[in-house]
Protein backbone atom coordinates (compact mmCIF):
# COMPACT_ATOMS: atom_id res chain seq x y z
CA UNK A 1 0.00 0.00 0.00
CA UNK A 2 1.31 3.50 -0.71
CA UNK A 3 2.64 5.21 2.37
CA UNK A 4 3.54 8.60 0.93
CA UNK A 5 7.23 8.06 1.69
CA UNK A 6 9.67 8.11 -1.26
CA UNK A 7 11.46 4.88 -2.10
CA UNK A 8 14.80 4.61 -3.87
CA UNK A 9 13.22 3.53 -7.19
CA UNK A 10 11.11 6.70 -7.38
CA UNK A 11 14.09 8.88 -6.50
CA UNK A 12 16.31 7.19 -9.11
CA UNK A 13 13.77 7.73 -11.90
CA UNK A 14 13.23 11.36 -10.96
CA UNK A 15 16.92 12.25 -10.53
CA UNK A 16 17.98 10.43 -13.71
CA UNK A 17 15.53 12.45 -15.80
CA UNK A 18 16.72 15.71 -14.23
CA UNK A 19 20.39 14.84 -14.77
CA UNK A 20 19.99 13.99 -18.45
CA UNK A 21 18.21 17.28 -19.07
CA UNK A 22 20.82 19.32 -17.22
CA UNK A 23 23.69 17.55 -18.97
CA UNK A 24 22.13 18.29 -22.36
CA UNK A 25 21.76 21.96 -21.42
CA UNK A 26 25.40 22.07 -20.30
CA UNK A 27 26.66 20.66 -23.60
CA UNK A 28 24.54 23.08 -25.61
CA UNK A 29 25.76 26.04 -23.58
CA UNK A 30 29.34 24.80 -23.89
CA UNK A 31 29.03 24.91 -27.70
CA UNK A 32 27.44 28.37 -27.55
CA UNK A 33 30.00 29.73 -25.08
CA UNK A 34 32.95 28.35 -27.03
CA UNK A 35 31.65 29.96 -30.21
CA UNK A 36 31.04 33.25 -28.44
CA UNK A 37 34.56 33.18 -26.99
CA UNK A 38 36.03 32.46 -30.42
CA UNK A 39 34.11 35.40 -31.85
CA UNK A 40 35.32 37.68 -29.06
CA UNK A 41 38.88 36.51 -29.69
CA UNK A 42 38.64 37.39 -33.38
CA UNK A 43 37.21 40.82 -32.54
CA UNK A 44 39.92 41.43 -29.94
CA UNK A 45 42.68 40.51 -32.37
CA UNK A 46 41.18 42.63 -35.16
CA UNK A 47 41.08 39.66 -37.52
CA UNK A 48 37.42 40.08 -38.41
CA UNK A 49 35.00 42.98 -38.64
CA UNK A 50 31.24 42.44 -38.86
CA UNK A 51 29.46 43.53 -42.01
CA UNK A 52 26.43 42.89 -44.15
CA UNK A 53 27.81 39.60 -45.44
CA UNK A 54 27.68 38.14 -41.90
CA UNK A 55 23.87 38.08 -42.14
CA UNK A 56 23.83 35.81 -45.18
CA UNK A 57 22.64 32.22 -44.71
CA UNK A 58 25.67 30.45 -46.19
CA UNK A 59 28.08 32.43 -44.03
CA UNK A 60 26.10 31.74 -40.86
CA UNK A 61 25.93 28.04 -41.73
CA UNK A 62 29.68 27.85 -42.28
CA UNK A 63 30.39 29.82 -39.11
CA UNK A 64 28.08 27.62 -37.06
CA UNK A 65 29.68 24.47 -38.41
CA UNK A 66 33.15 25.80 -37.60
CA UNK A 67 32.11 26.74 -34.07
CA UNK A 68 30.50 23.34 -33.52
CA UNK A 69 33.59 21.53 -34.78
CA UNK A 70 35.88 23.72 -32.68
CA UNK A 71 33.79 23.11 -29.53
CA UNK A 72 33.61 19.37 -30.05
CA UNK A 73 37.36 19.20 -30.67
CA UNK A 74 38.13 21.06 -27.43
CA UNK A 75 35.66 18.90 -25.50
CA UNK A 76 37.20 15.72 -26.92
CA UNK A 77 40.75 16.84 -26.09
CA UNK A 78 39.85 17.75 -22.51
CA UNK A 79 37.81 14.63 -21.95
CA UNK A 80 40.56 12.40 -23.35
CA UNK A 81 43.13 14.09 -21.12
CA UNK A 82 40.88 13.65 -18.07
CA UNK A 83 40.34 9.95 -18.84
CA UNK A 84 44.04 9.35 -19.44
CA UNK A 85 45.65 11.20 -16.55
CA UNK A 86 42.92 12.76 -14.44
CA UNK A 87 42.50 9.92 -11.96
CA UNK A 88 46.26 9.39 -11.58
CA UNK A 89 46.75 13.12 -10.97
CA UNK A 90 44.03 13.23 -8.31
CA UNK A 91 45.30 10.12 -6.50
CA UNK A 92 48.86 11.44 -6.55
CA UNK A 93 47.85 14.82 -5.18
CA UNK A 94 45.86 13.13 -2.42
CA UNK A 95 48.81 10.80 -1.61
CA UNK A 96 46.52 7.80 -2.01
CA UNK A 97 47.96 4.35 -1.28
CA UNK A 98 46.55 0.81 -1.39
CA UNK A 99 45.31 -0.60 1.94
CA UNK A 100 47.97 -2.23 4.09
CA UNK A 101 47.35 -5.94 4.76
CA UNK A 102 48.66 -5.56 8.33
CA UNK A 103 46.25 -2.79 9.30
CA UNK A 104 42.96 -4.05 10.71
CA UNK A 105 41.04 -0.93 9.65
CA UNK A 106 42.41 -1.20 6.11
CA UNK A 107 41.53 -4.90 5.94
CA UNK A 108 37.97 -4.09 7.02
CA UNK A 109 37.74 -1.54 4.20
CA UNK A 110 39.04 -4.01 1.60
CA UNK A 111 36.61 -6.71 2.76
CA UNK A 112 33.69 -4.27 2.74
CA UNK A 113 34.57 -3.08 -0.76
CA UNK A 114 34.59 -6.67 -2.02
CA UNK A 115 31.19 -7.34 -0.44
CA UNK A 116 29.53 -4.32 -2.04
CA UNK A 117 31.35 -4.90 -5.34
CA UNK A 118 29.78 -8.33 -5.59
CA UNK A 119 26.35 -6.93 -4.69
CA UNK A 120 26.69 -4.23 -7.37
CA UNK A 121 27.80 -6.68 -10.08
CA UNK A 122 31.22 -5.11 -10.73
CA UNK A 123 34.09 -7.40 -11.65
CA UNK A 124 36.94 -5.41 -10.16
CA UNK A 125 37.39 -2.31 -8.01
CA UNK A 126 40.66 -0.92 -6.66
CA UNK A 127 40.84 0.36 -3.09
CA UNK A 128 42.84 3.38 -1.91
CA UNK A 129 43.32 5.03 1.46
CA UNK A 130 43.98 8.76 1.79
CA UNK A 131 46.21 9.85 4.70
CA UNK A 132 43.94 12.82 5.52
CA UNK A 133 42.17 12.85 8.90
CA UNK A 134 39.14 14.45 7.29
CA UNK A 135 36.02 12.32 6.76
CA UNK A 136 35.36 11.94 3.03
CA UNK A 137 35.43 9.55 0.09
CA UNK A 138 35.39 9.58 -3.71
CA UNK A 139 35.14 7.29 -6.72
CA UNK A 140 37.25 7.43 -9.88
CA UNK A 141 37.77 5.57 -13.14
CA UNK A 142 41.46 4.91 -13.76
CA UNK A 143 43.14 5.04 -17.15
CA UNK A 144 42.69 1.29 -17.77
CA UNK A 145 38.95 1.57 -17.11
CA UNK A 146 39.08 0.03 -13.62
CA UNK A 147 36.91 1.76 -10.99
CA UNK A 148 38.58 2.91 -7.79
CA UNK A 149 37.18 3.92 -4.42
CA UNK A 150 39.24 6.02 -2.00
CA UNK A 151 38.40 6.79 1.62
CA UNK A 152 40.24 8.89 4.19
CA UNK A 153 41.88 7.63 7.37
CA UNK A 154 39.49 9.81 9.34
CA UNK A 155 36.51 8.00 7.82
CA UNK A 156 37.98 4.58 8.66
CA UNK A 157 38.64 5.71 12.23
CA UNK A 158 35.20 7.19 12.91
CA UNK A 159 32.76 5.00 10.99
CA UNK A 160 31.21 1.72 12.06
CA UNK A 161 31.14 -1.21 9.67
CA UNK A 162 27.52 -0.49 8.69
CA UNK A 163 28.37 3.13 7.92
CA UNK A 164 31.48 2.11 5.97
CA UNK A 165 29.35 -0.28 3.90
CA UNK A 166 26.90 2.54 3.17
CA UNK A 167 29.71 4.86 2.05
CA UNK A 168 31.24 2.21 -0.23
CA UNK A 169 27.78 1.50 -1.67
CA UNK A 170 27.36 5.23 -2.34
CA UNK A 171 30.66 5.43 -4.23
CA UNK A 172 30.05 2.25 -6.21
CA UNK A 173 26.60 3.56 -7.09
CA UNK A 174 28.37 6.49 -8.78
CA UNK A 175 30.40 4.00 -10.80
CA UNK A 176 27.50 1.70 -11.74
CA UNK A 177 25.23 4.60 -12.75
CA UNK A 178 27.96 6.20 -14.86
CA UNK A 179 28.31 9.23 -12.59
CA UNK A 180 32.09 9.05 -12.55
CA UNK A 181 32.09 9.35 -16.34
CA UNK A 182 29.66 12.27 -16.25
CA UNK A 183 31.32 14.10 -13.38
CA UNK A 184 34.82 13.79 -14.83
CA UNK A 185 33.62 15.27 -18.10
CA UNK A 186 31.59 17.99 -16.36
CA UNK A 187 34.56 19.04 -14.19
CA UNK A 188 36.82 19.16 -17.23
CA UNK A 189 34.40 21.28 -19.28
CA UNK A 190 33.59 23.62 -16.39
CA UNK A 191 37.27 24.17 -15.57
CA UNK A 192 38.16 25.13 -19.16
CA UNK A 193 36.59 28.60 -18.99
CA UNK A 194 37.95 29.12 -15.48
CA UNK A 195 41.48 28.49 -16.72
CA UNK A 196 41.01 30.84 -19.69
CA UNK A 197 39.68 33.54 -17.37
CA UNK A 198 42.69 33.20 -15.07
CA UNK A 199 45.08 33.41 -18.03
CA UNK A 200 43.45 36.67 -19.18
CA UNK A 201 43.78 38.38 -15.80
CA UNK A 202 46.71 40.84 -15.67
CA UNK A 203 49.75 40.02 -13.61
CA UNK A 204 49.72 42.62 -10.85
CA UNK A 205 53.24 41.65 -9.80
CA UNK A 206 54.67 42.79 -13.13
CA UNK A 207 53.74 46.36 -14.05
CA UNK A 208 53.24 46.98 -17.72
CA UNK A 209 51.92 43.52 -18.47
CA UNK A 210 48.28 44.40 -17.87
CA UNK A 211 45.86 44.11 -20.76
CA UNK A 212 43.88 47.23 -21.46
CA UNK A 213 41.46 48.41 -24.11
CA UNK A 214 37.99 47.40 -25.17
CA UNK A 215 38.75 44.18 -27.11
CA UNK A 216 40.44 42.33 -24.19
CA UNK A 217 37.65 43.48 -21.89
CA UNK A 218 35.10 42.03 -24.30
CA UNK A 219 36.86 38.68 -24.35
CA UNK A 220 37.26 38.68 -20.56
CA UNK A 221 33.56 39.46 -20.00
CA UNK A 222 32.48 36.65 -22.34
CA UNK A 223 34.76 34.13 -20.65
CA UNK A 224 33.83 35.34 -17.15
CA UNK A 225 30.08 34.98 -17.77
CA UNK A 226 30.61 31.62 -19.46
CA UNK A 227 32.64 30.29 -16.53
CA UNK A 228 29.93 31.30 -14.06
CA UNK A 229 27.16 29.66 -16.08
CA UNK A 230 29.21 26.51 -16.68
CA UNK A 231 30.01 26.27 -12.98
CA UNK A 232 26.34 26.72 -12.14
CA UNK A 233 25.27 23.98 -14.54
CA UNK A 234 28.01 21.63 -13.31
CA UNK A 235 26.97 22.12 -9.69
CA UNK A 236 23.35 21.42 -10.59
CA UNK A 237 24.35 18.16 -12.27
CA UNK A 238 26.56 17.23 -9.32
CA UNK A 239 23.76 17.83 -6.82
CA UNK A 240 21.33 15.68 -8.77
CA UNK A 241 23.87 12.85 -9.12
CA UNK A 242 24.56 12.83 -5.38
CA UNK A 243 20.91 12.26 -4.53
CA UNK A 244 20.73 9.59 -7.23
CA UNK A 245 23.81 7.86 -5.77
CA UNK A 246 22.26 7.96 -2.28
CA UNK A 247 19.18 6.20 -3.63
CA UNK A 248 21.21 3.63 -5.58
CA UNK A 249 23.35 2.94 -2.49
CA UNK A 250 20.19 2.04 -0.60
CA UNK A 251 19.35 -0.40 -3.39
CA UNK A 252 22.75 -2.10 -2.91
CA UNK A 253 22.97 -2.06 0.88
CA UNK A 254 19.32 -1.82 1.98
CA UNK A 255 20.38 0.37 4.91
CA UNK A 256 19.35 4.01 4.39
CA UNK A 257 19.77 4.86 8.09
CA UNK A 258 23.48 3.97 8.06
CA UNK A 259 24.09 6.13 4.99
CA UNK A 260 22.17 9.00 6.60
CA UNK A 261 24.38 8.72 9.69
CA UNK A 262 27.50 8.59 7.52
CA UNK A 263 26.52 11.73 5.58
CA UNK A 264 25.70 13.62 8.77
CA UNK A 265 28.91 12.55 10.55
CA UNK A 266 31.01 13.55 7.54
CA UNK A 267 29.25 16.92 7.52
CA UNK A 268 29.83 17.79 11.18
CA UNK A 269 33.51 16.77 11.01
CA UNK A 270 36.21 18.30 8.84
CA UNK A 271 35.82 17.11 5.23
CA UNK A 272 38.66 19.18 3.67
CA UNK A 273 41.13 16.89 1.88
CA UNK A 274 43.34 19.18 -0.22
CA UNK A 275 43.90 22.69 -1.52
CA UNK A 276 42.96 21.63 -5.07
CA UNK A 277 39.64 20.12 -4.07
CA UNK A 278 37.44 22.96 -5.37
CA UNK A 279 38.06 21.86 -8.97
CA UNK A 280 37.11 18.27 -8.25
CA UNK A 281 34.57 18.84 -5.48
CA UNK A 282 31.73 17.02 -7.29
CA UNK A 283 33.70 13.76 -7.09
CA UNK A 284 33.58 13.63 -3.27
CA UNK A 285 30.79 12.35 -1.06
CA UNK A 286 30.75 15.60 0.95
CA UNK A 287 31.88 18.97 -0.37
CA UNK A 288 35.61 19.14 0.48
CA UNK A 289 35.65 22.79 1.49
CA UNK A 290 36.98 24.48 4.60
CA UNK A 291 33.94 26.68 5.03
CA UNK A 292 30.77 25.32 6.54
CA UNK A 293 27.61 24.91 4.54
CA UNK A 294 25.80 28.23 4.34
CA UNK A 295 22.07 28.81 4.10
CA UNK A 296 22.50 31.84 1.85
CA UNK A 297 21.03 31.86 -1.64
CA UNK A 298 24.34 32.29 -3.50
CA UNK A 299 26.08 29.66 -1.38
CA UNK A 300 23.34 27.14 -2.13
CA UNK A 301 23.28 28.14 -5.80
CA UNK A 302 26.97 27.33 -6.40
CA UNK A 303 27.28 24.44 -3.96
CA UNK A 304 28.55 21.25 -5.59
CA UNK A 305 26.43 19.08 -3.28
CA UNK A 306 22.80 19.19 -2.18
CA UNK A 307 22.13 20.43 1.37
CA UNK A 308 23.26 17.81 3.85
CA UNK A 309 20.07 17.88 5.86
CA UNK A 310 18.04 17.38 2.68
CA UNK A 311 20.01 14.21 1.98
CA UNK A 312 19.64 13.09 5.59
CA UNK A 313 15.88 13.65 5.55
CA UNK A 314 15.43 11.76 2.26
CA UNK A 315 17.43 8.81 3.53
CA UNK A 316 15.72 8.89 6.91
CA UNK A 317 12.31 8.80 5.23
CA UNK A 318 13.30 5.59 3.43
CA UNK A 319 14.00 4.04 6.85
CA UNK A 320 10.72 5.44 8.23
CA UNK A 321 12.59 7.84 10.48
CA UNK A 322 13.07 11.58 10.76
CA UNK A 323 16.21 13.66 10.47
CA UNK A 324 16.14 14.22 14.23
CA UNK A 325 16.14 10.45 14.76
CA UNK A 326 19.30 10.12 12.68
CA UNK A 327 21.08 12.89 14.59
CA UNK A 328 20.08 11.28 17.88
CA UNK A 329 21.49 7.95 16.68
CA UNK A 330 24.81 9.59 15.78
CA UNK A 331 25.19 11.15 19.23
CA UNK A 332 24.11 7.95 20.97
CA UNK A 333 26.57 5.92 18.92
CA UNK A 334 29.37 8.34 19.84
CA UNK A 335 28.60 7.95 23.55
CA UNK A 336 28.44 4.16 23.32
CA UNK A 337 31.70 4.03 21.42
CA UNK A 338 33.40 6.14 24.07
CA UNK A 339 32.19 3.74 26.76
CA UNK A 340 33.43 0.73 24.79
CA UNK A 341 37.02 1.94 24.57
CA UNK A 342 39.41 -0.52 26.22
CA UNK A 343 41.17 1.11 29.15
CA UNK A 344 44.95 0.93 29.31
CA UNK A 345 46.98 1.36 32.48
CA UNK A 346 50.59 2.23 33.11
CA UNK A 347 53.17 -0.52 33.08
CA UNK A 348 54.16 -1.92 36.47
CA UNK A 349 56.97 -0.21 38.34
CA UNK A 350 60.33 -1.74 37.54
CA UNK A 351 59.34 -3.04 34.11
CA UNK A 352 58.23 0.14 32.49
CA UNK A 353 61.72 1.36 31.78
CA UNK A 354 61.48 5.09 31.22
CA UNK A 355 57.87 5.82 30.62
CA UNK A 356 58.21 9.55 30.51
CA UNK A 357 61.90 10.26 30.44
CA UNK A 358 64.04 7.27 29.61
CA UNK A 359 65.47 6.85 33.08
CA UNK A 360 65.44 3.02 33.02
CA UNK A 361 68.67 1.05 32.69
CA UNK A 362 70.04 0.84 29.17
CA UNK A 363 72.48 -2.00 28.50
CA UNK A 364 75.80 -0.82 27.23
CA UNK A 365 75.69 -1.58 23.55
CA UNK A 366 78.47 -3.87 22.43
CA UNK A 367 79.59 -5.43 25.73
CA UNK A 368 77.36 -8.50 25.62
CA UNK A 369 75.93 -9.73 22.34
CA UNK A 370 78.01 -7.43 20.15
CA UNK A 371 81.39 -8.91 21.08
CA UNK A 372 84.61 -7.68 22.69
CA UNK A 373 85.97 -4.17 22.30
CA UNK A 374 89.09 -4.89 20.27
CA UNK A 375 88.88 -2.31 17.49
CA UNK A 376 90.73 0.99 17.20
CA UNK A 377 90.08 3.61 14.54
CA UNK A 378 92.51 6.26 13.25
CA UNK A 379 91.34 9.88 13.29
CA UNK A 380 92.19 12.56 10.74
CA UNK A 381 95.00 13.71 13.08
CA UNK A 382 96.62 10.30 13.01
CA UNK A 383 95.55 9.37 16.55
CA UNK A 384 93.89 6.11 17.54
CA UNK A 385 90.43 6.12 19.09
CA UNK A 386 88.87 3.22 20.92
CA UNK A 387 88.60 0.51 21.81
CA UNK A 388 85.22 -0.26 20.19
CA UNK A 389 83.31 -3.41 19.49
CA UNK A 390 82.42 -4.19 15.89
CA UNK A 391 78.98 -2.58 16.10
CA UNK A 392 80.32 0.64 17.61
CA UNK A 393 83.07 0.74 15.02
CA UNK A 394 80.65 0.66 12.09
CA UNK A 395 78.51 3.43 13.56
CA UNK A 396 81.34 5.86 14.28
CA UNK A 397 80.67 9.22 12.51
CA UNK A 398 84.01 9.10 10.69
CA UNK A 399 83.88 5.44 9.68
CA UNK A 400 84.26 4.49 6.01
CA UNK A 401 85.41 1.18 4.48
CA UNK A 402 88.66 2.93 3.51
CA UNK A 403 89.58 4.23 6.96
CA UNK A 404 92.45 2.55 8.78
CA UNK A 405 91.54 0.43 11.79
CA UNK A 406 93.45 -1.89 14.10
CA UNK A 407 92.50 -5.21 15.66
CA UNK A 408 94.17 -5.14 19.09
CA UNK A 409 93.70 -8.84 19.70
CA UNK A 410 95.48 -9.81 16.49
CA UNK A 411 97.81 -6.81 16.31
CA UNK A 412 96.81 -6.17 12.67
CA UNK A 413 96.38 -2.72 11.14
CA UNK A 414 94.79 -2.21 7.71
CA UNK A 415 91.90 -0.53 5.91
CA UNK A 416 88.54 -1.50 7.33
CA UNK A 417 87.35 -3.28 4.21
CA UNK A 418 90.35 -5.64 4.35
CA UNK A 419 89.05 -7.32 7.53
CA UNK A 420 86.64 -10.22 6.81
CA UNK A 421 84.64 -9.49 9.98
CA UNK A 422 84.06 -5.88 8.88
CA UNK A 423 83.06 -6.90 5.34
CA UNK A 424 80.60 -9.48 6.68
CA UNK A 425 79.06 -6.93 9.08
CA UNK A 426 78.68 -4.35 6.30
CA UNK A 427 77.03 -6.99 4.12
CA UNK A 428 74.46 -7.70 6.83
CA UNK A 429 73.68 -4.01 7.18
CA UNK A 430 73.24 -3.69 3.41
CA UNK A 431 70.69 -6.52 3.60
CA UNK A 432 68.89 -4.65 6.41
CA UNK A 433 70.02 -7.12 9.04
CA UNK A 434 71.69 -6.33 12.39
CA UNK A 435 75.42 -6.81 12.77
CA UNK A 436 74.69 -9.68 15.17
CA UNK A 437 71.86 -12.00 14.20
CA UNK A 438 70.84 -12.21 17.86
CA UNK A 439 69.77 -8.56 17.66
CA UNK A 440 67.23 -9.22 14.89
CA UNK A 441 63.69 -8.73 16.20
CA UNK A 442 65.02 -8.25 19.73
CA UNK A 443 63.97 -5.53 22.14
CA UNK A 444 66.65 -2.82 22.02
CA UNK A 445 66.21 -2.21 25.75
CA UNK A 446 65.99 -5.65 27.39
CA UNK A 447 66.97 -7.90 24.44
CA UNK A 448 63.79 -10.01 24.76
CA UNK A 449 62.27 -11.29 21.49
CA UNK A 450 59.61 -8.95 20.11
CA UNK A 451 56.15 -10.34 19.41
CA UNK A 452 53.51 -9.37 16.85
CA UNK A 453 50.66 -7.26 18.21
CA UNK A 454 48.00 -4.79 17.14
CA UNK A 455 47.67 -1.30 18.58
CA UNK A 456 44.69 0.80 17.42
CA UNK A 457 44.33 -1.65 14.53
CA UNK A 458 47.96 -1.16 13.39
CA UNK A 459 50.42 -4.06 13.35
CA UNK A 460 53.32 -3.32 15.72
CA UNK A 461 56.15 -5.19 17.40
CA UNK A 462 55.83 -5.33 21.21
CA UNK A 463 58.18 -6.48 23.95
CA UNK A 464 56.44 -8.78 26.45
CA UNK A 465 59.07 -8.05 29.09
CA UNK A 466 59.39 -4.25 29.25
CA UNK A 467 56.27 -3.15 27.34
CA UNK A 468 58.10 -1.23 24.61
CA UNK A 469 56.73 -0.98 21.07
CA UNK A 470 58.32 -0.72 17.61
CA UNK A 471 56.04 1.22 15.25
CA UNK A 472 56.33 2.28 11.61
CA UNK A 473 56.66 6.04 11.36
CA UNK A 474 54.11 6.11 8.52
CA UNK A 475 51.53 4.43 10.77
CA UNK A 476 51.81 6.93 13.61
CA UNK A 477 49.27 9.38 12.24
CA UNK A 478 46.74 6.55 11.94
CA UNK A 479 47.27 5.56 15.56
CA UNK A 480 46.85 9.13 16.76
CA UNK A 481 43.65 9.56 14.73
CA UNK A 482 41.91 6.47 16.09
CA UNK A 483 40.01 6.20 19.38
CA UNK A 484 40.00 2.49 20.15
CA UNK A 485 41.64 2.63 23.57
CA UNK A 486 41.09 4.78 26.66
CA UNK A 487 43.58 5.53 29.41
CA UNK A 488 43.51 4.96 33.15
CA UNK A 489 44.13 7.67 35.70
CA UNK A 490 47.70 6.48 36.26
CA UNK A 491 48.57 7.06 32.59
CA UNK A 492 46.77 10.42 32.58
CA UNK A 493 48.77 11.43 35.66
CA UNK A 494 52.02 10.45 33.90
CA UNK A 495 51.05 12.49 30.86
CA UNK A 496 50.20 15.49 33.04
CA UNK A 497 53.54 15.21 34.86
CA UNK A 498 55.40 14.91 31.57
CA UNK A 499 53.73 18.00 30.18
CA UNK A 500 54.53 20.02 33.29
CA UNK A 501 58.12 18.81 33.31
CA UNK A 502 59.00 19.25 29.66
CA UNK A 503 56.39 20.78 27.36
CA UNK A 504 55.31 23.61 29.67
CA UNK A 505 58.86 24.17 30.89
CA UNK A 506 61.31 25.61 28.30
CA UNK A 507 64.30 24.73 30.48
CA UNK A 508 63.04 21.18 30.85
CA UNK A 509 62.58 20.93 27.10
CA UNK A 510 66.23 21.81 26.55
CA UNK A 511 67.24 19.06 28.98
CA UNK A 512 65.18 16.39 27.25
CA UNK A 513 68.14 15.25 25.15
CA UNK A 514 70.16 14.73 28.32
CA UNK A 515 67.45 12.49 29.77
CA UNK A 516 67.38 10.32 26.67
CA UNK A 517 70.90 9.03 25.95
CA UNK A 518 70.27 5.70 24.26
CA UNK A 519 72.52 3.64 22.04
CA UNK A 520 69.80 1.44 20.62
CA UNK A 521 70.11 -0.68 17.51
CA UNK A 522 67.01 -0.98 15.33
CA UNK A 523 65.56 -4.50 15.65
CA UNK A 524 64.33 -4.31 12.03
CA UNK A 525 67.36 -3.19 10.02
CA UNK A 526 70.29 -3.15 12.46
CA UNK A 527 71.18 0.54 12.09
CA UNK A 528 71.73 2.81 15.07
CA UNK A 529 68.60 4.59 16.28
CA UNK A 530 68.76 8.31 17.04
CA UNK A 531 67.17 9.76 20.19
CA UNK A 532 64.76 12.45 19.02
CA UNK A 533 61.52 14.13 20.14
CA UNK A 534 58.44 12.78 18.36
CA UNK A 535 57.92 16.25 16.89
CA UNK A 536 58.35 19.84 17.99
CA UNK A 537 54.75 20.14 19.15
CA UNK A 538 54.69 16.99 21.29
CA UNK A 539 58.24 16.64 22.60
CA UNK A 540 57.98 13.06 23.77
CA UNK A 541 61.47 11.46 23.66
CA UNK A 542 61.62 8.46 21.33
CA UNK A 543 64.26 6.57 19.35
CA UNK A 544 63.92 6.91 15.59
CA UNK A 545 65.54 4.75 12.94
CA UNK A 546 66.32 7.07 10.05
CA UNK A 547 67.11 4.09 7.82
CA UNK A 548 63.86 2.07 7.86
CA UNK A 549 61.60 4.79 9.37
CA UNK A 550 60.61 3.08 12.59
CA UNK A 551 60.14 4.46 16.10
CA UNK A 552 60.88 2.74 19.39
CA UNK A 553 58.59 3.73 22.25
CA UNK A 554 59.51 2.68 25.77
CA UNK A 555 56.70 1.52 28.01
CA UNK A 556 53.88 4.09 28.30
CA UNK A 557 55.50 6.58 25.91
CA UNK A 558 53.10 5.87 23.05
CA UNK A 559 50.13 6.14 25.43
CA UNK A 560 51.44 9.43 26.83
CA UNK A 561 51.77 10.79 23.30
CA UNK A 562 48.18 9.77 22.52
CA UNK A 563 46.89 11.44 25.68
CA UNK A 564 48.68 14.68 24.85
CA UNK A 565 47.30 14.66 21.29
CA UNK A 566 43.73 13.80 22.28
CA UNK A 567 43.57 16.34 25.08
CA UNK A 568 45.68 18.97 23.29
CA UNK A 569 47.46 19.80 26.52
CA UNK A 570 44.23 20.27 28.51
CA UNK A 571 43.94 18.23 31.72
Amino acid sequence: MPTGRPDFYDIQRSQRAKTIGLFAVLLLFYVFAAGLAALALLLSAGLWAPGLRTLSGPFLLKSGSAVLGFSLLIAFIHFSDARRSGAAYILKRLQAAPPEPGDRYHVRFSDTLDEIRIASGLLRVRAYVLPAFAVNSLALIEADGTPAVAVTEGLLADFSRDELQAVVAHELAHVVRGDTFYLTLVCSLANLFERIRESLEPDVDEPGTGRGGAPPILLYVVVFISSIVMKLLSTLISREREILADAAAVEFGRDPASLARAVYKAHVKNSFVGDFASSYGPLFMISPQLERESEGFWSRLFSTHPPVMKRVRLLAAMAHKSGADIIHQVHEETREREKARAELHAAESGTAGAAAGGSGPVPEAGTDEAGDKVWLIRTSRGLWEGPFNLEELLFRPNFTPLIRVKDKAEGVEARAREFPAVRAALGRLNRRRPVREERANACPRCRAPLGDAFYEGVAVKACPACGGKLVDLDAMERILARREVAFGEDLVAKARAFQERFIDNPVGTRKISEVRRSAFVCPACGYRMAPRPYNYQYIVPVDKCLSCRKIWFDADELEILQILVERKGRF
